[in-house]
């Protein structure tokens, strides 16, 4: 079957709520762009017409390598077979990876066996988004989208205490080097002051001298397109050139696209949002962001649900408070009143301690427990929601939380989202394709756990733009 699309990127996201980080920069750049939930097939892709982008929400940042390397395999050989000029394997701006969870060397290994490119570029830097590198080190902004304090990563409040991967090495290439032992380089930020040519000579230089992975510093805006013009460059004929790293990768070919007049959607038309009340968040994030989210939103009149640890026991009674959770959602939003639903309040909430000591009781380890916690929670969220919307439609929906929003979204019947307008950078209002279920072309918001200010619930009911 003949596909109507000339693809100019296809990527590949290792969750959710970072995939439409992705999808936004796309669809701002002009790409007409949308957002499967799982590998694309050719009559799934005839649905939409004339796409210059597509993106696939993977899971794969909270699933171990061997998991990893099965699904990427796969994943990878569909979207090359797509042809694409780009493939990006999407990570966290925060560049969220360990050797035993979500490994991002792994998925170098995958792409440079399956994409047979001389190297592998990585830029995690994405400066709009607050996030800067400097000589191969990572700065991070606390909370995309707001006025926070940048630390270096390894100091970041919140990093250093995530609950699946911490922060403990700011630079990229020795924290990625517990992952693969593939050869790595950099072009840094003083090499992007230089001529294109010197670039791309030092560029030569590093792969001939065996190195496999070259990474990009980036500090500021103007910068992006260097590196996009860079990337597009480098491009093999008759091969995608696989990429990894944040949605900087988008940013940076977004711009340089547009001055060449490559995309022809150049005008995005935006949604006009307006307030939407009763929304519903259902949040599986632990970041003490997220945290202050919730509590001021309930300080200002959005009810909260409680999701306790004793929910992860499939047994009759844990069936029953699934069932009572259920109930007083339906009662909150048969109201009008807006409902954060929430498995926990930042890192230091009890329920992160009991959750653990429940799956050790269990007999899994750390590493399936950090799994495991995001598959368990995200469906429990999912089911819940879905029945509750099933009695009580609702227009506008928020998911947060980077680890668990994959399995929320797929326990909704989600298939895939379009963008329609921007409201916090990072983390755009989508339209959701999910056909035979309550929230088939309702409006959802997915939120990774860094992104917003302690006003973000509000301002999503409100529809507020703020990026």
């Amino acid at each position: 079957m003949a596909l109507k699309h000339n693809l100019l990127l296809a990527f590949y996201g290792d969750d959710f709520t970072g995939s439409t980080d992705a999808l936004e920069f796309l669809t701002l750049a002009g790409a007409k762009t949308m957002l499967f939930l799982k590998d694309p097939t050719p009559e799934l892709l005839q649905q939409f017409e004339n796409l210059d982008a597509i993106g696939v929400a993977g899971m794969t940042r909270a699933t171990t390598p061997s998991e990893m390397k099965e699904i990427l395999s796969e994943s990878f050989q569909v979207l090359k077979a797509l042809q694409p000029k780009h493939v990006h394997y999407k990570v966290c701006s925060t560049f969220d990876s360990s050797k035993e969870i979500g490994n991002i060397g792994t998925a170098i290994e995958t792409g440079l066996s399956i994409f047979n490119n001389a190297f592998t570029p990585i830029l995690v830097a994405a400066p709009n988004l607050g996030r800067y590198s400097a000589f191969g080190n990572l700065f991070a902004k606390m909370g995309i989208g707001s006025t926070g304090e940048i630390f270096r990563l390894d100091r970041h409040p919140s990093m250093q205490n995530h609950p699946i991967t911490p922060a403990y090495e700011s630079d990229l290439m020795k924290h990625l080097s517990l992952q693969t032992e593939t050869e790595m380089g950099l072009i840094d930020v003083t090499d992007l002051e230089q001529p294109l040519s010197f670039i791309e000579k030092k560029i030569a230089h590093l792969i001939a001298s065996g190195k496999q992975i070259i990474f990009f510093d980036a500090m500021y805006e103007y910068q992006m397109k260097i590196i996009g013009q860079v990337l597009e460059g480098l491009t093999p004929k008759n091969l995608p050139l696989f990429s990894v790293g944040s949605s900087g990768i988008e940013k940076s070919l977004g711009d340089f696209w547009k001055t060449q007049h490559l995309i022809q959607n150049a005008n995005l038309n935006e949604a006009q949002l307006e307030p939407c009340a009763p929304l519903l968040v259902l949040s599986g994030s632990v970041s003490p962001i997220t945290a202050a989210q919730i509590n001021w939103a309930v300080e200002n009149g959005f009810k909260e649900i409680a999701i306790s640890p004793e929910l992860l026991n499939d047994s009759p009674e844990a069936q029953d408070v699934i069932q009572n959770c259920q109930a007083q959602l339906v009662s909150y939003l048969k109201q009008g009143t807006s409902v954060i639903m929430h498995t926990a309040k930042g890192p230091n909430d009890p329920r992160v301690k009991q959750s653990k000591a429940y799956f050790r009781s269990q007999g899994l380890d750390e590493m399936a427990i950090r799994s495991q916690t995001a598959v368990v929670f995200g469906g429990i969220l999912g089911q819940i929601a879905k029945a509750a919307l099933l009695e009580i439609p609702i227009k506008r929906l928020v998911i947060a939380g980077g680890d668990t929003s994959s399995y929320v979204a797929r326990a909704l019947d989600i298939v895939a989202v379009q963008m329609i307008a921007s409201v916090y950078t990072g983390a755009p209002i989508c339209k959701a394709y999910a056909p035979n279920s309550p929230v088939h072309h309702i409006e959802v918001n997915l939120k990774g756990g860094q992104v917003g200010d302690q006003f973000y619930f509000k301002a999503i009911e409100q529809g507020q733009k703020i990026s």
